[in-house]
């Protein structure tokens, strides 16, 4: 079994080992391939300006690390159309069907990138050509695999002319239109053949060679050959199906549900969930992962251990169907907790509202196990992954919980995945994340930044004002935009906007979203006024950047547009990161 998938970049140590072995493919199965080429891929990969083209690079690999095969395809942006480089399976796993599996998704993709077609090189199957007899009949089979997907060789052109003269197997220059009747206009085509002569081959074609070629190119449509091999080629359909390895990985708390306050007002409900779940998966973007259990420590690694042992135990020892609301706070001595652990609740809380019952503490354990399988999805290649859950966290801080928050889910995961790079946490809900900022406030690893209403109206009304900037270490890596009262999609869009360009310049690894949908209109806890095409664009804009990236559910309590809006927000996610 194999499976498909993109990698952009060699970030994730998972992609920088599976780059390594398509060089060492490259090496293999193109021996007379300049190792300069070779060792060029990853520059490739990261910096399109400077070739004039995008690299795009599919794996076939085993999802544990193992290459099987790999497509190296440049889109010209300038010229809307794909150049297929190469494509290859590894030494001994030919006959697996990964060939034609690379080709589909390399099909796939261009049609979602709207391109005119696909170009690329074939070595000839005319013995006037080619005088190997072998290598005739392998090219043959070449030619014949690209036939059943109505690829043909462009005639009537001087492709074939070797650039050295006594050159033996000229390529010819073989074109896919995707299943499109009609052909693109000879004059745009010359554009792209010129394009790919510079660009590609232009330390070895002259500017009188490339010249020549493209000049050669006079029938208006372009000419392909008539099928040699093949009568029916594959179905041209356009209906795009989303690829796995594309599809956001959403890991659900399967465990929400039994944290339920059943108090008049309570809004952080099990509802919230399944109206979001409603609307996300028939969208076909999303494949569901099963949650998997983590050690304690990783929820010790960021929250102070006496704090969990306090939840855990106080939790505990709840009755069923009962809850304890804080309601001493003991801030003038806070070296002598209470003894009493129900009294003990204000010891290690901010405020009121947020009760501890039974399953509290379960239910958070969970969302935090949720967020740890969906950042090691990530680390396995995933470039989007969700993790649905509640209660939610951001506000739970070093040792204190408050704001329907108990354990700091983003901060847990992003204290796990800063062992492998920068991390940045983008927290976009209502109110401040809190939590995030006291637990990384003296950290330069992890850069937290906030938009919220400003704390002068809204909760927690003690933390994320503009001046809180991080302190020792971490000064200057904590970003605060606390905004006024009234504000509309076009205003919030502008202060996300400014704060990618902070991620921007920091340049992290991965980048953790706070998912709050209570900017939304008519939001309870809120007084924005997002709609579900706010939502959207920023969700775009923050694809755009194209970091792999971790959401974490947090507030949002509108039910009634709440799974619109979620649905709005992905759609705009995948979009800016995959096209």
């Amino acid at each position: 079994m194999f499976r498909i998938r993109r990698i952009y970049d060699d970030l994730l140590p998972i992609n920088g080992e599976e780059i390594k072995q398509v060089q060492e493919i490259l090496r293999t199965q193109f021996d007379k391939l300049p190792e300069s080429d070779i060792v060029k891929l990853p520059l490739l990969l990261k910096n399109p300006l400077k070739y004039k083209f995008k690299t795009i690079l599919f794996v076939a690999d085993n999802g544990r690390g193992r290459v099987f095969g790999f497509s190296i395809v440049y889109l010209f942006t300038d010229f809307n159309f794909c150049y297929l480089d190469f494509i290859s399976a590894a030494p001994n796993t030919t006959g697996r069907g990964i060939g034609g599996s690379l080709y589909d998704r390399v099909r796939e993709s261009a049609k979602r990138l709207g391109a005119v077609g696909i170009f690329f090189e074939c070595l000839p199957d005319d013995p006037a050509l080619c005088k190997n007899e072998n290598t005739l009949k392998q090219n043959a089979a070449r030619l014949k695999f690209y036939e059943r997907y109505g690829a043909f060789p462009i005639i009537n052109t001087k492709y074939e002319t070797p650039v050295k003269p006594d050159s033996d197997c000229p390529p010819y220059l073989v074109f896919d239109s995707l299943g499109n009747e009609k052909l693109p206009d000879t004059k745009y085509v010359k554009k792209m053949v010129n394009a790919i002569l510079e660009r590609k081959y232009g330390d070895v074609c002259s500017p009188a060679y490339t010249k020549m070629v493209v000049d050669s190119f006079k029938e208006n449509p372009i000419k392909l050959r008539k099928p040699k091999y093949i009568k029916n080629v594959v179905s041209t359909e356009k209906i795009l199906v989303t690829p796995e390895d594309l599809k956001i990985a959403i890991v659900l708390n399967d465990k929400h549900d039994i944290h339920h306050i059943t108090e008049r007002g309570y809004v952080e409900a099990p509802v919230r969930i399944r109206s979001i779940m409603k609307e996300l998966i028939p969208t076909g973007l999303f494949k569901e992962v099963t949650v998997k259990k983590y050690p304690i420590k990783h929820i010790t690694d960021v929250h102070a251990k006496d704090y969990v042992s306090y939840l855990e135990k106080v939790c505990a020892n709840v009755p069923a169907k009962k809850s304890i609301y804080p309601y001493v706070f003991p801030i003038r001595n806070a070296a002598r907790p209470p003894i009493d652990l129900p009294v003990r609740a204000g010891y290690y809380c901010m405020d009121t509202f947020t009760p501890l019952n039974q399953n509290a503490f379960i239910a958070a354990k969970r969302a935090v196990d949720c967020t740890l399988t969906a950042a090691d999805e990530m680390l396995n290649g995933a470039y989007i992954s969700y993790s649905l859950v509640r209660p939610p966290g951001h506000h739970a801080e070093k040792r204190a919980f408050g704001g329907f928050c108990y354990l700091n889910s983003n901060a847990v995961a992003a204290h796990y995945l800063s062992k492998f790079g920068k991390v940045c946490i983008l927290d976009i809900d209502y109110h401040h994340g809190n939590g995030s900022q006291n637990i990384f406030y003296k950290r330069a690893d992890v850069l937290t930044i906030s938009i919220h209403g400003n704390p002068k109206f809204a909760y927690p009304y003690f933390s994320g004002f503009e001046d809180e900037i991080g302190a020792n270490g971490g000064e200057n890596f904590n970003v605060n935009m606390p905004l006024k009262e009234n504000i509309d999609g076009k205003e919030y869009l502008h202060y996300l906007k400014k704060a990618t360009k902070f991620i921007e310049a920091f340049d992290p690894k991965f980048l953790i979203i706070a998912l709050g949908l209570d900017p939304a209109k008519d939001d309870p806890t809120g007084t924005w006024q997002l709609l579900p095409k706010d939502f959207e664009e920023n969700g775009k804009v923050i694809g755009k950047l194209k970091i792999p990236t971790l959401v974490v559910q947090e507030g949002g309590y509108k039910i009634r547009s709440l799974g619109n809006n979620a649905k709005h927000f992905f759609t705009g996610l995948w979009n800016g990161f995959h096209n």
